[in-house]
């Protein structure tokens, strides 16, 4: 009965009032339109940018726990983040994540307008401590035009400079053994401000095999060396280890949900092999920025990387010594009607990659020895043209180039291989009409174009795949934007038709190795919804903040032209996507200190193979977080505790899609808790 209570609760709320994420500090959530956008070089209110784009700031990835980006992304419409262990994650945007069986794929990551994303197209974003992002800014479907070659969006995440100079310290601690804490200094002057971060986080997971510990340290910098110039330094390194324990079959999963995936035929257990991943990851970053006069602009950044990467898997033991580097640079021309932005973007990646026997976690005979190097970079242009009676056009599109070459050095003669993908032009069109000031129309047009990232041209199978091939998109889109009475409800609507050819899946050897393949055709369409309310409150009242929101997605995602052991699979709902999710929240503070921020989401079943033969269950979860915070002159206490899962569904989160023997489940934690305190002093 409380089921059913909860789920039209949030039903209702979905239907009839909703929140704008795209701004959440206090003194601007009741205005729609006031941050000021990145994406795409706009820099310029939501209000006024012709394309799907959300912000989070830092109340929005506050709401939770401090653990992880996952409950926060996942309250945007159109984004799923999953979690198959402690620090496993997968992030897919507009249902991508049908070719990633983990990691970020497919998905461009920025930090601090510095790619992220390596040259093979992988993405460590489980390296990151939360406390070290302040921002994000999530493009929805290709944003090839500006950012490169890829169609399933872009995730931003940037650090905001401090406001004052002083030190935080911050503790958590929750259940399956969840501890973690981190110490921060800021420094801020007329001329400089820095950040330096150290954070501890590690778990022992609900499952067996699922262990994690990560420590983290980051460094921000920022120096204004004249009144049009200024250099920012960045640097993160992060030391990760987390265990994996592989997917269960809806047997195991129903009678046991906490083990691990046991031995089966001629494979041992993940227990009995160890199976871990372990990432060593140094990255350090440049941007120089210099404002030549009123209309001319750069900024130009370069960073390099170096990762050793571990993972002793069930099937071997993988080794790899990764080093990477890159640069971007961006003009902008202010013309008095309009902007033009043009820039590149460039990055190579070098790879040696060793493969043993597992000898239950030890690294065993030498089964092969690779060298993979990446070199991809691409050109782009934008210019947009403020036109007569509020109209809003942009024209933009890029240029991308990717090769990647290979060479064994285990075979004898030597193997070498190379994929050099033609040079692509992805262009994009966008419009929008301010037809007041609270209330926009916009649509756009545009084609995204995907290479195979390294992991699919040499998967864990073993062998390079030559014949793999980009896949192409193109994508419809049309939303509205607006707010009402006195901007206190607000919405933000966008439909669209995305359909991508060529498309990439997994699949698997008898042996449970991964490959790929091109699969035909698909038809993506969809909508994206969110609503908020957020009252006007009369300064004397107790509340100094209340907030009710929903956001929504409908997803419509099918194979076209797809024909797998001789039998067509047309019309198939497309592998890994929920049809239909809803979130809905309510947040609310008193002057005296006391908040709470509640949080339900309803997912929709989810098939599990492209056959359509199986589907993970549908699931409901309730979860909130109750906190006093205050501040008294330089000293900030906020003291809180949350719970997750309340109703204690059983439900996988980060299925493993088309897997060998039906092995799809990775068993998300039941209810859990957790507590903590923040501690912050400021310097006058």
């Amino acid at each position: 009965m409380i089921r059913r209570f909860i789920i039209f609760l949030c039903t209702t709320l979905s239907l009839s009032a909703v929140a704008q994420h795209e701004n959440t500090f206090a003194d601007t959530t009741r205005v729609l339109g006031e941050v000021t956008i990145q994406a795409y070089q706009y820099d310029r209110p939501l209000s006024e940018i012709p394309a799907s784009v959300a912000f989070l700031g830092q109340r929005d990835l506050a709401r939770f726990s401090d653990a992880s980006l996952l409950s926060s992304l996942n309250t945007v419409p159109g984004v799923r983040m999953e979690e198959r262990s402690p620090g496993s994650y997968r992030l897919a945007i507009r249902g991508s994540a049908v070719r990633s069986p983990f990691g970020v794929r497919n998905v461009k990551v920025y930090w601090n307008d510095l790619p992220f994303t390596d040259a093979g197209g992988n993405t460590y974003l489980n390296l990151f401590d939360l406390q070290a992002v302040q921002q994000a800014e999530i493009i929805k479907g290709p944003g090839t035009s500006v950012y490169g070659a890829g169609t399933g969006g872009v995730l931003m995440l940037n650090n905001a400079p401090p406001v004052q100079s002083g030190v935080d310290i911050s503790t958590l601690v929750g259940s399956y053994g969840l501890r973690r804490y981190d110490v921060q200094a800021r420094v801020k002057s007329d001329k400089a401000y820095s950040r330096l971060l150290y954070a501890h986080q590690e778990a022992d997971g609900y499952r067996q095999q699922t262990g994690m510990a990560r420590d983290a340290v980051q460094l921000q910098s920022n120096f204004t060396l004249s009144d049009k110039s200024a250099l920012s330094v960045y640097m993160l390194y992060s030391d990760l280890l987390y265990q994996t324990p592989g997917a269960l079959t809806k047997q195991q999963y129903d009678e046991d949900p906490k083990q691990a995936r046991p031995a089966g035929g001629p494979n041992p257990g993940a227990i009995d092999q160890h199976a871990t991943i372990y990432n060593k990851t140094f990255y350090s970053g440049l941007s120089y920025q210099h404002q030549w006069n009123n209309r001319w602009s750069n900024r130009t950044g370069f960073y390099g990387t170096l990762t050793q990467f571990d993972n002793p898997t069930i099937r071997n033991y993988e080794r790899r010594a990764e080093q990477g580097f890159g640069g971007r640079t961006s003009t902008a021309y202010n013309f008095v009607k309009g902007k033009l932005t043009f820039g590149g973007e460039f990055q190579h990646s070098f790879s040696p990659v060793r493969v043993y026997d597992n000898n239950q976690g030890q690294s065993g005979a030498l089964q092969t020895d690779d060298e993979i190097a990446i070199t991809t970079y691409f050109a782009f242009a934008q210019t947009e043209f403020f036109l007569p009676a509020n109209f809003f056009l942009t024209l933009g599109g890029s240029i991308n180039k990717l090769k990647v070459d290979f060479k064994r050095y285990s075979d004898v003669p030597n193997v070498t291989g190379d994929s050099d993908f033609d040079a692509v032009f992805s262009p994009r069109i966008a419009l929008l009409k301010k037809l007041s000031d609270n209330l926009s129309l916009h649509g756009s047009f545009s084609q995204g174009y995907s290479p195979p990232t390294v992991q699919e041209l040499y998967p864990s199978a073993g062998f390079f795949d030559t014949s793999l091939k980009p896949e192409r998109g193109t994508n419809f889109e049309a939303g509205i934007r607006g707010a009402w009475f006195h901007k206190t409800l607000s919405v933000d609507a966008v439909v669209y038709n995305f359909g991508l050819r060529e498309t990439i899946v997994i699949r698997h050897t008898d042996d449970g190795g991964e490959y790929f393949i091109n699969a035909g055709k698909t038809s993506q369409q969809g909508a994206e919804v969110v609503i908020a309310w957020t009252p006007n409150l009369n300064p004397s009242s107790a509340l100094s903040n209340i907030r009710a929101w929903t956001s929504l997605t409908w997803n419509r995602y099918t194979f076209e032209d797809y024909v797998k052991d001789n039998v067509s699979l047309d019309g198939n709902d497309l592998t890994g996507v929920s049809p239909n999710v809803r979130v809905a929240g309510f947040d609310i503070a008193l002057r005296a200190g006391l908040y709470l921020n509640a949080t339900g989401t309803y997912t929709d079943r989810i098939p599990l193979d492209d056959a359509n033969t199986a589907y993970a269950d549908s699931y409901m979860l309730i979860g909130g977080k109750l906190g006093y915070k205050k501040t008294w002159n330089q000293l900030t206490l906020d003291v809180f505790t949350g719970i997750d899962n309340a109703l204690d569904e059983r439900y996988s989160l980060g299925n493993d899609l088309n897997a060998v023997g039906s092995r799809y489940y990775n068993t998300a934690m039941p209810v859990n808790y957790y507590a903590g305190v923040k501690l912050g002093w400021s310097f006058l």
